[in-house]
């Protein structure tokens, strides 16, 4: 993996994080993934370790769960 990815589920909160960490790394170093909207990809966030939202999997696998937002439990519904 070649740039971090930012999960989150489309809360303020999230929102709020995702604007901070494309400001922080520039938006060419992150996919922004809402996994609110695209449901396909929690299976792929929960493998690589993602508890809670919003959170970032930096390129070398390390996830840093940001101000807490919603479980992952939470955004499977």
């Amino acid at each position: 993996m070649s740039k971090s990815i930012f999960y989150h589920a489309g809360c303020p909160v999230c929102v709020s994080a995702e604007h901070d960490i494309i400001n922080l790394v520039g938006s060419a170093n992150v996919e922004v993934v809402n996994i609110g909207e695209n449901r396909s990809r929690i299976s792929e966030a929960e493998t690589a370790g993602v508890k809670s939202v919003p959170a970032l999997l930096t390129p070398n696998g390390n996830v840093l769960h940001l101000n807490f937002g919603a479980s992952m439990a939470d955004v499977k519904g």
